[in-house]
């Protein structure tokens, strides 16, 4: 075997333009769909990343029917769920985090915006968004605080800072009056530009008592270690809650657009791979086609003197798979310092083209992508490649099967 492993090693070097021809095909594949894959892997898991932990979180509990309305009258009772919670096991659940929400007219002087009011524990969301981090302009909410902290990009709407007061005026629980004046402790930068026009906090005892929802909620949020935790959570979550009740929903089953929009990005991405794989699959034929034409005398001469075909056509058979191996290396390698540097330096592209980043604004997304140096990445391209090889090797194996050494050693 070892003779065997040598001896195709040192035959795809007796011709070093057709081993580095089909070398290089493989590693501009290989680094081509790597760096792309990573991109787009990074953009995703960072948008998802922004919504999630920012606004909806990785799953929620509310009332049945609440995620349709968005009605501040499909309120649940917040000591009522909390002891229901507790006696559920969800391992790997960091914390519930309560939520009242509604929409409400934001306004000072004679400027005035709609806004997404979020009343919630600050304490407990910096946990899981890192709030302190995206202040831009004061400090978080002190429990019981009376105030507000108000998004960047609708503070800039409205042209207030920290010295100023805003007004909110909605239409609260039961139908009841809510319009109070706040005073703007903080100004806080989200990287999603539709939360950043439209976003604002208010501490949760402050928000239940402007929608006269004192013990109310609007939802549960729930912060988990990592989403690889989140199905068996929810599976028991559904199960152990009234259904009729209560609704729990993951962050997939919230924002359906949002993984449509990924599974069609996706789609669209393995097709462009596809198409380089085919052509680089032609590529690899071509020289294999090359290589077993020339070489018919040295397999017509090396059956003659009694290597079996079995044999030989194995050792072809591993000279490709090394000629698609050092492609795929050299292309890893290549790709890991290009990944590795977009992780820490992502695409801004703001800096390239405003209209391109004021279209990806448009449709939600923040336009600055890193890339996600992610093993299986790699990986999986080295399996392609792997794939692609065996399944041409098949030529030159059905060429020495049904090769004549006479024939073969006349030519």
């Amino acid at each position: 075997m070892k003779k065997i492993l040598t001896l195709a090693w040192r035959n795809i070097w007796r011709n070093k333009r057709r081993t580095l021809i089909t070398a290089a095909s493989v590693f501009f594949a290989v680094l081509f769909s790597s760096s792309m894959k990573s991109l787009q892997k990074g953009a995703w898991n960072e948008m998802i990343k922004n919504v999630t932990s920012l606004h909806i979180g990785y799953a929620q509990v509310h009332a049945n029917g609440f995620w349709e309305d968005r009605t501040i009258n499909s309120t649940i009772d917040e000591a009522t769920l909390m002891e229901e919670l507790q006696s559920i096991p969800t391992e790997g659940l960091i914390d519930y985090l309560p939520r009242i929400e509604s929409f409400a007219l934001a306004s000072s002087g004679e400027k005035s915006s709609a806004v997404l009011v979020v009343g919630a524990d600050l304490s407990k969301e910096q946990a899981l968004g890192e709030l302190s981090n995206r202040m831009v302009e004061g400090e978080l909410l002190a429990a019981n605080e009376h105030g507000v902290i108000l998004a960047e990009g609708l503070a800039k709407k409205l042209n207030l800072g920290l010295k100023d007061s805003l007004i909110l005026s909605s239409i609260g629980y039961h139908a009841s009056s809510a319009i109070d004046l706040y005073p703007i402790k903080g100004i806080i930068s989200f990287n999603n530009p539709e939360l950043n026009k439209q976003f604002c906090y208010l501490d949760i005892r402050t928000a239940q008592t402007f929608y006269g929802a004192e013990g109310m909620l609007t939802g549960m949020v729930l912060n988990v270690e990592n989403n690889n935790v989140l199905d068996p959570i929810v599976a028991n979550l559904k199960s152990g809650l009234d259904t009729e009740t209560y609704e729990v929903m993951d962050w997939m089953e919230m924002m359906p657009d949002l993984m449509q929009a990924k599974n069609l990005d996706e789609a669209g991405s393995l097709l462009v791979l596809g198409i380089l794989y085919i052509i680089i699959t032609f590529g690899i034929f071509g020289t294999l086609l090359m290589m077993t034409r020339e070489r018919q005398y040295e397999f017509g001469v090396l059956t003659a003197i009694g290597m079996r075909k079995q044999l030989l056509a194995f050792s072809v058979w591993l000279e490709i798979i090394f000629m698609g191996f050092v492609g795929a290396v050299a292309g890893i390698l290549g790709s890991i310092p290009i990944v590795q540097y977009f992780v820490y330096n992502p695409i801004d592209m703001t800096k390239f083209s405003k209209d391109a980043a004021n279209t990806y604004e448009k449709f939600g997304f923040h336009p600055v992508f890193p890339m996600s140096f992610d093993a299986s990445i790699f990986a999986t391209q080295a399996i392609i490649v792997f794939f692609i090889c065996t399944v041409l090797a098949i030529y030159p194996i059905l060429v020495i099967r049904s090769l004549k050494p006479i024939q073969a050693m006349r030519k």
